[in-house]
């Protein structure tokens, strides 16, 4: 525990944030589902002479319980105190506040810049804290005066904002920090990924079929020598192998706007890439050299749809795809070219296209797919003015293709090796502890981590705090929550225990909406996001003990959950789905298999309130079946008969409330179970 004493941050104490002001202030609802409603006072407002802005949800005067929640948003910008507005359902921010005794706040936190240039980065959790402390003065206003508890929360870039909040300020009594990174991850982590994505896209659909019900589980089984290298240093970076479950949709996440941030901070690097000895791109062979594209070719024509005409501006704002607000989309359809690009399998991600002829010479903008000599223009960093230069475009004008620097970007980690506390980057040092590979001069991964947070993650927090991680993370590897448990515990010492939790949970990716790319693989875990706020304000108000940090291994950075409830701790429930006992069975067509699926709860997290099936691949699952207990497990069975040959699915989706609720939409903690049934014959 360090004794050196820090300047704390006081909102109270800034000038620039002496005069706030209300410029909207009305009754509104918000809906529940069905015709159910709940009223909400909303106040809108910023601070004169700078362009914070806030806006705060306060619920009835008789349904207040003395607290808030403030959301951080990933990637801030101009009307970001807004961005929840747009959300429904279990995913609606503020009806969840207001329906559990707080009002919700949220700012845009005084900047438009998530990365990269930043004159002051610190402004992010300063406006924060001021927003939330004016927040205070409007709600004794309100509801009289009283002590208000404030809690911050966020995920992703959001969850180093709440990290930063907690870190450098009072302002807040607690904070849940969610799927969060370390100051090294960006941009090794989204780096790591595609690399992965590219040597290993044709070995894929082996190494997830190894890990399916009945699967070999040896992930490198049947892969060439350079694809198992590959997969060994991904996977010891942390990249989780069941996430590979979504291998055909699997994105490149925020790569896209970090890669060219790299280039202007490291320019070298993209040269001595394709020249230098050390780097994957010098090597004459290397799968590197063989996916590079360098590609001339003219336009024959241009093509522009009604439906493509109209080009919306990005809203999104979850922890995955806040980012694409920063990515310009034009309103080209496609543009033909004279050649088609040659070779059997192209790697066409990073794709970029530059103008050598023309009204638009100069100008650029990244490719989304193409189609024969059919190339599709694809959302664009860094070019704001891109429907205007795609309107420049002429036929006969000369057009260069080039992914160079997105392969190179891509094993920018081995050159990147950081400090002996970050284990993942063992791989690549020498006994003596030397790095292996070239280095660059600079680690980028703290620049950049304080230029989105406004300072660097040190576990020095001023409150209480919940983390909640998920061990199939592929964005923000699930080591890294690790490394801030042991911050945390260097700084408060004897306090540890009764200052922070970690909660790991199974089976969600890095997202934070209630529905998921792939329900059969993946859940939310937004329902442990919620009770988190609510454990942490029962812990902070009431002296109530949150349920106890996960349990869990870290080998080779891979975070191993024991395989009971009981053992595992945390918040999350274990599910065990047999097929006529097994995890694989084989049966005739029209044969009833009898499923079961047994429910282990951690002590104190709650009880089953529903159990919900998928037989035949369908995300919705339509079916449900009663559930029941035995001694300390919760047990459903459920009997289904396949009509048509083939390998089938069936998975399983249980929920569980703390207080076995099934009306509070907010808080159901999922859980899935998935089992294999090889079907002969048919009906």
């Amino acid at each position: 525990m360090s004794d050196i004493a820090k300047e704390i941050y006081n909102p109270k104490e800034d000038e620039r944030f002496r005069e706030p002001y209300i410029d909207y202030e009305k009754w509104k609802e918000r809906k529940l589902g069905g015709s159910q409603t709940v009223p909400f006072l909303h106040v809108h407002g910023g601070f004169r002479n700078t362009n914070v802005k806030f806006s705060f949800c306060f619920p009835e005067k008789g349904k207040f319980r003395g607290r808030f929640f403030q959301f951080l948003s990933p990637f801030p910008g101009p009307d970001e105190e807004m961005a929840s507005f747009s959300l429904e359902g279990e995913d609606d921010k503020i009806a969840f506040a207001v329906t559990h005794g707080a009002y919700f706040v949220e700012t845009n936190m005084g900047s438009g810049t998530a990365f990269g240039e930043n004159p002051d980065p610190a402004l992010i959790y300063k406006s924060s804290a001021a927003a939330a402390e004016y927040s205070r003065v409007r709600a004794q206003e309100i509801y009289g005066e009283q002590r208000i508890y404030g809690y911050v929360y966020g995920g992703s870039g959001g969850g180093y904002k709440t990290m930063s909040c907690m870190e450098n300020t009072r302002a807040w009594d607690g904070g849940v920090p969610y799927i969060i990174g370390s100051p090294v991850a960006i941009p090794n982590c989204h780096t790591t990924r595609v690399h992965g994505l590219r040597v290993l896209r044709r070995a894929l659909p082996k190494i997830v079929a190894a890990l399916e019900p009945g699967g070999s589980k040896d992930i490198y089984e049947g892969l060439s020598g350079e694809e198992k290298e590959a997969l060994q240093e991904v996977t010891r970076m942390g990249m989780p192998p069941r996430s590979w479950f979504w291998y055909k949709n699997m994105d490149d996440g925020a790569l896209p706007v970090l890669a060219p941030i790299v280039k202007m901070q490291d320019p070298g690097y993209f040269k001595d890439f394709w020249e230098v000895e050390g780097y994957l791109g010098a090597e004459p062979d290397g799968n590197a050299r063989k996916d590079r594209i360098q590609f001339r070719t003219e336009i024959r024509s241009i093509h522009v749809s009604k439906e493509a005409a109209r080009v919306e501006k990005n809203t999104e704002n979850g922890a995955d795809d806040a980012f694409k607000k920063m990515l310009t989309k034009g309103s080209v359809e496609n543009i033909e070219l004279e050649d088609v690009l040659p070779g059997d399998d192209p790697y066409l991600k990073g794709l970029q296209v530059t103008v050598e002829s023309g009204e638009a010479k100069g100008s650029f903008f990244a490719v989304e797919a193409l189609q024969g000599n059919r190339l599709i223009p694809g959302a664009t960093f860094g070019a704001p003015d891109l429907d205007e230069t795609l309107g420049k475009l002429k036929p006969g004008d000369t057009l260069y293709l080039d992914n160079s620097d997105y392969i190179a970007i891509q094993t920018y980690h081995r050159h990147q090796v950081p400090s002996e506390e970050y284990h993942a980057w063992d791989q690549f040092r020498d006994e003596a502890g030397n790095p292996i590979y070239p280095q660059r001069n600079n680690v980028l991964g703290t620049s950049v981590a304080m230029s989105g947070a406004g300072s660097i993650q040190s576990g020095d927090i001023q409150g209480k705090m919940i983390v909640l991680a998920s061990i199939m993370d592929e964005s923000a590897f699930p080591w890294q929550p690790d490394w801030y448990l042991h911050k945390v515990q260097e700084h408060t010492g004897e306090k540890f225990q009764n200052t922070f939790r970690l909660w790991y949970v199974d089976h969600s990716l890095h997202d934070d909406r209630e529905a998921t790319v792939d329900e059969l693989h993946y859940t939310s875990y937004c329902g442990a996001l919620r009770q988190a706020l609510l454990d942490l304000s029962d812990w902070t108000e009431r002296g109530i003990e949150p349920m106890p940090t996960s349990h869990y291994k870290l080998v080779d950075s891979q975070v191993i959950l024991p395989e009971s409830a009981k053992e595992r701790k945390g918040i999350q429930q274990v599910v065990r789905l047999t097929a006529n006992g097994e995890e694989s069975t084989a049966v005739k067509a029209g044969e009833a298999v009898l499923f079961r699926a047994e429910i282990e709860i951690p002590e104190g997290a709650g009880a089953v309130t529903r159990v919900e099936w998928s037989f035949d691949g369908e995300q919705m699952f339509r079916e449900t079946s009663e559930f029941r207990k035995e001694g300390e497990l919760f047990v459903s069975e459920i009997k289904h008969a396949y009509r048509e040959a083939g390998n089938h699915y069936a998975v399983v989706r249980v929920k569980v409330n703390r207080n076995g609720d099934a009306g509070d939409i907010f808080t159901q903690i999922k859980e899935i179970g998935r089992v294999r049934i090889d079907c002969s014959g048919r009906v």
